[in-house]
């Protein structure tokens, strides 16, 4: 399961806004200096995507990319330095120094 935050789906309402049938696609691919790398887009829902809702917003995943992130916290925070959702992962064993990678 990956669990959304309330600020997460503030923020994603607010990313999608009137747009129908657009979710948050939160996907792993191969990257960085850890090897995998996290890429969220906004797009539709596909045949066999996990699909994760929060006040009435979905985030979804493919079956390979959920492989690497059941039991995720997805997570939205506003700083004075920066702004961004982050993702709290359970799973991951090690992060690059700027933790724009992980590996599991």
């Amino acid at each position: 399961m990956i669990t959304i935050s309330e600020s997460a789906a503030r923020k994603i309402k607010a990313l999608i806004g009137d747009q129908a049938g657009k979710v948050l696609r939160v996907k792993v691919i191969g990257g960085g200096c850890s090897g995998l790398q996290y890429k969220l887009d906004v797009d539709e829902t596909r045949s066999g995507d996990k699909v994760f809702e929060r006040d009435g917003v979905s985030v979804v995943s493919d079956r390979k990319s959920y492989l690497y992130l059941h039991g995720t916290e997805l997570d939205y925070a506003e700083g004075l330095m920066e702004s961004g959702f982050k993702l709290n992962n359970p799973n991951v064993k090690k992060s690059c120094g700027c933790g724009a990678s992980f590996s599991v």
